[in-house]
């Protein structure tokens, strides 16, 4: 049985720049998760997003299948996906949608949007959501920049110029019949720079500290009502030469139907990774060679999702 786990507390609001900075870089060194309070993000918005997602996934599958993935964006069915093909499961028990980047004007019209006679409100309020979580993100960058002994805008003028941003809306059903030994998300790391998560409470999230051990050590992560989950992700592993770790973690099934939202905050594709002056040194030289994050996240997204085209959230 898996024991429960506290993650460190990030206030993004404190008027304590450096002490917040501090707190950031201890909760990414020791778990690349914490918990993000005050993040500007109105309950109000987060619980007609939940609403708006929740009705959605009720639709049909064929009206939901209409709105199949292209372009990285849209609908994924049940077991469409398995992030850990090591499993060989027969895929991983959630549904998901994916919105894409807003700020790119070469490629907001990639987004589908469900029929505005069946969610009028659809639209507006996952707009609406996604720029308040992308201004939430871009404090929360200027932060870990610090935590790295980097410039407070390092990553607003490398990484966040033109941001391939998403949201994934995700529904975990309860019953999954003979299927229960399935993961509702299998075991994986998150590929690319930082990912906000925003769950309904309904537990299920689990990490390990020592993705490279086995057997490996699952351990519940608590709801914290108004918080985000935070986690690094592969990317930002690599720029910090594995100072900061980007984390194992699943989602095991409960019994109980489950939605989240996850956004993830990445880089613009012709961004170039490559280990920040501060986390290498003459003793501890870089563990990875420079990378495209285009490259780099590609590779990875076909690796998972097959050879769908290029990420046209970047820069290009």
């Amino acid at each position: 049985m898996a024991t429960k786990l506290r993650l460190p507390m990030v206030d993004l609001s404190s008027p304590d720049r450096l002490s917040t900075a501090n707190s950031i870089r201890q909760a990414c060194v020791d778990y690349g998760f914490f918990y993000l309070v005050n993040h500007g993000v109105d309950d109000q918005l987060l619980s007609s997003a939940f609403q708006q997602s929740a009705k959605f996934f009720t639709f049909p599958l064929n009206y939901k299948l209409s709105l199949s993935r292209k372009e990285y964006r849209g609908y994924t069915p049940l077991y469409s996906e398995n992030l850990d093909p090591s499993s060989h499961s027969k895929g991983d028990a959630k549904e998901s949608y994916y919105i894409g980047n807003l700020e790119d004007s070469s490629s907001v019209n990639l987004n589908q949007w469900p029929s505005q006679e069946l969610l009028p409100d659809w639209r507006p309020t996952m707009e609406s959501l996604i720029w308040k979580l992308l201004e939430a993100g871009r404090k929360l960058m200027s932060l870990i920049a610090l935590s790295l002994n980097l410039d407070d805008d390092f990553f607003e003028k490398t990484a966040l110029n033109k941001p391939a941003a998403f949201l994934r809306l995700l529904h975990y059903p309860g019953e999954l019949g003979s299927y229960e030994e399935l993961c509702g998300a299998s075991a994986h790391s998150d590929y690319g720079m930082i990912t906000l998560l925003v769950t309904d409470g309904v537990p299920g999230l689990q990490i390990c500290k020592e993705k490279f051990k086995q057997p490996r050590v699952w351990e519940d992560v608590s709801h914290v009502e108004g918080a985000f989950i935070v986690n690094i992700g592969d990317l930002m592993e690599r720029w910090t030469n594995c100072i900061y770790r980007s984390t194992l973690h699943r989602v095991i099934p409960t019994g109980k139907e489950r939605y989240s939202m996850a956004f993830f905050l990445d880089p613009p594709s012709d961004c170039v990774v490559e280990c920040f002056e501060s986390c290498c040194s003459e003793s501890s030289p870089p563990r990875f060679p420079p990378i495209r994050s285009g490259d780099y996240l590609n590779e990875r997204f076909r690796l998972t999702y097959g050879s769908e085209k290029e990420l046209k959230c970047s820069s290009n």
